[in-house]
């Protein structure tokens, strides 16, 4: 049921973004644009904190772009590694929050509830899916940044998607590329891409997520017994007797090694696309399904939100909110949003021409309806990826801790952190 419910809704997005803009004839288009930045006087001033460390340096620029435009200072706020959830929460409960930051799960837009201001009055937000919006108590409170997909991204000239397309075929795969000197099947050391996004896939080919996840924090079920889990944890085994220890490999140098062609494929979603900008790419590369238990479809979702701080004074708020209308509806922000930020657009009609290839990967698999859902975002307890599951992973990377250990480890720690 939930992945017909995503299906429906990201595909009527992605595919209705194909036309150009109605609000983007010009620069400056939004609410914004009635504030003359010309005179270089300040028209006031908004801190920007997100948690997505590809788009960091576009950003930046975009926050010059818009001063220029509109007069309004837009400081962004530097990014630190995963602490970035724990570091907004301090920065609101000490009430030095940012006037514009990022929200990634409905248990973190739960969690923050009190300090999310009503976006409700946004000019572009019948533009875009109402299902894409996060709600609080009614209340319109995040707007969707994007649509992203994650799986196997692999190198069509080292490898077939026939030889990945079982879990018995992606270990031996593994194992072969081992036998040859390279890295089959990258994981990096940080904890989305360490244990949080490739956990994913077993929770979501569960016929109902949501039950299953409160079966898991009920103690009903325990997934170490559950044979897709058991299945990932043989992919992991699999890394982890043949493969360099992934706690020692930076998402750097991860996406590096798969751009030079020593890695034959990484755990990572269209995002990553950005950082092979920096180098001579000289191969196609598609994204698989991570294939356990047969699975045929990548994992697609909303990655994060847009929020504005309610605890911000009135006027911040509202030039928070004329950001957001500029961002969304001029010719400049469209622009970064698209081009610069290589967003798989939300918005009805906004353009989207130039797509790279795993984008377009994505936005492929969300036509054809093979994708699954975000489980992560939705289900799991706010802050377990960070606060207990790397641990988990980073222990059975550096010790003797059986495959079967491992994952009931992992059962252990969404039990706890349900609890919390």
């Amino acid at each position: 049921m939930k992945k017909r419910k995503i299906v429906s809704l990201v595909l009527a997005t992605v595919l209705g973004a194909s036309m150009v803009l109605g609000g983007c004839g010009s620069k400056g288009g939004s609410d914004a644009s009635n504030t003359e930045g010309a005179s270089g006087e300040s028209k006031g001033k908004i801190t920007i904190f997100q948690q997505k460390t590809e788009i960091y340096d576009q950003l930046k620029e975009l926050a010059k772009d818009y001063e220029k435009e509109t007069g309004v200072e837009v400081e962004v706020w530097q990014i630190s590694g995963d602490d970035y959830y724990q570091n907004l929460k301090t920065y609101m409960s000490s009430e030095s929050g940012p006037t514009v930051f990022s929200l990634s799960s409905s248990t973190e837009i739960a969690e923050m509830s009190a300090y999310l201001e009503d976006l409700s009055d946004l000019s572009f937000l019948d533009k875009i899916n109402d299902d894409l919006i996060a709600k609080s108590d009614d209340k319109t409170v995040g707007v969707p940044m994007t649509a992203e997909g994650f799986g196997l991204v692999y190198n069509k000239n080292l490898i077939s998607e026939d030889q990945i397309n079982t879990t018995d075929a992606l270990v031996q795969t593994i194992k072969d590329a081992a036998a040859d000197g390279e890295t089959g099947l990258g994981l990096s050391q940080e904890a989305y891409f360490l244990i949080g996004q490739i956990l994913n896939t077993p929770f979501a080919l569960q016929d109902d997520p949501a039950q299953f996840c409160q079966d898991v924090y009920d103690g009903k079920v325990n997934i170490a017994d559950v044979k897709e889990f058991q299945e990932l944890g043989q992919i992991f085994e699999a890394i982890k007797e043949n493969q360099k220890n992934p706690l020692e490999v930076s998402y750097d140098d991860n996406c590096g090694d798969f751009a030079t062609g020593k890695t034959e494929m990484i755990h990572q979603g269209n995002w990553c696309y950005s950082l092979f900008s920096s180098y001579d790419v000289d191969f196609d590369m598609g994204i698989a399904p991570l294939p356990i238990a047969g699975n045929k479809s990548i994992a697609v979702g909303v990655p994060s939100v847009w929020c504005v701080n309610t605890d911000a004074s009135d006027s911040d708020k509202q030039l928070a909110k004329d950001f957001l209308n500029w961002l969304y509806t001029s010719e400049t922000g469209a622009d970064y949003l698209t081009n610069k930020f290589g967003f798989i657009p939300v918005v009805d009609g906004m353009e989207a021409d130039n797509l790279d290839p795993l984008s377009q990967a994505v936005s492929d698999a969300i036509a054809e309806g093979n994708i699954i859902p975000w489980t992560f975002n939705e289900e799991w307890p706010a802050g377990i990826i960070t606060t207990y599951l790397v641990q988990n992973a980073e222990e059975y990377f550096s010790s003797d801790m059986t495959t079967d250990e491992f994952l009931r480890a992992l059962n252990d720690s969404f039990v706890t952190a349900a609890k919390e």
